[in-house]
């Protein structure tokens, strides 16, 4: 396709999403590979410049290991459930709040934008609680798991991110969260990204991650729109499973709660945000209402 020929099927999309709200989730290898990051950085800044508000929501987990070993300390998970002790904790927030919520603001002011990086203490943004025990199975058996430091989301406050979209500026929020008691909890980045694209009407919450979207039992097809009923039944009946199941209920709770449509992308793949949001075909996932 030629450039222009580009540019003229992208001009309608960039009509219709001016002045809307889109809540974009950060993961993947994004957060350990600057090159990937400065890609998606870049596409936020020409979203912004074009008239959409963007609010960037970010993960971390390989990061918080990898600071975990350098200091010595061993992380622990139970079925793949990572246990959050209290310097397990301080060792998270260093890593999300002062580490890389802190990079992608420099990389956002890097390509000519205004950043302000929070977490979710900062306004009250994201109020939780302590989760309960979790249900796993470890050798066919089944344990009572409690994860510590780790909250259910109860409450978004977002006017803070109000404010700072009505200033022009890209809000980058870190996921932890803040309790009624003062305490800070580890809360789950795609579960965050959803209720704020909620508490914020969000046109559009965008899962950017290393998958290419939504795909078949027998991983050979990636699915390029899906009706909720459809995203539903493959929870169901098992073709999701892992760490993308997390990233699917984040979605259906988005879609079921206000938000026009859910994407999940390829985020290793450069300018695939721009390619998702300005072409007819995309390049991922799109769940939408019937």
């Amino acid at each position: 396709m030629k450039s222009e020929d580009v540019l003229m099927e992208a001009m309608p999309y960039i009509q219709k999403f001016h002045g809307k709200t889109i809540v974009i989730k950060l993961g993947g290898h994004a957060m350990v590979d600057h090159t990937i990051l400065d890609t998606a950085i870049q596409d936020v800044v020409l979203l912004r410049y074009v008239g959409i508000n963007v609010v960037l929501v970010h993960g971390g987990g390989p990061e918080i290991t990898e600071k975990m070993e350098a200091m010595g300390k061993k992380p622990k998970f139970v079925a793949g459930l990572r246990i959050t002790d209290t310097e397990t904790m301080e060792i998270a927030q260093m890593v999300l709040v002062g580490k890389i919520n802190d990079n992608i603001v420099s990389d956002i002011a890097k390509f000519g934008a205004l950043g302000v990086g929070l977490s979710g203490n900062d306004g009250n943004l994201l109020i939780a609680r302590k989760a309960g025990t979790k249900t796993v199975m470890v050798d066919e058996t089944s344990h009572e798991v409690d994860l510590g430091l780790v909250g259910d989301i109860d409450e978004v406050n977002p006017r803070i991110l109000e404010v700072l979209l009505e200033n022009h500026y890209i809000p980058v929020v870190a996921p932890v969260a803040i309790d009624r008691k003062g305490h800070s909890l580890n809360v789950n980045a795609d579960t965050a990204a959803g209720e704020i694209a909620v508490a914020l009407h969000a046109d559009k919450l965008i899962n950017l991650s290393d998958i290419d979207g939504v795909m078949n039992a027998n991983r050979t097809r990636t699915y390029q729109r899906l009706t909720i009923e459809e995203a539903e039944s493959l929870v169901t009946d098992g073709t999701i499973v892992g760490g993308m199941i997390p990233k699917l209920e984040s979605c259906l709770y988005a879609l079921n709660h206000g938000v026009r449509s859910a994407h999940i992308i390829n985020g290793n793949r450069e300018h695939n945000l721009l390619l998702e949001l300005f072409t007819d075909n995309g390049v991922g996932t799109m769940i939408h209402l019937p």
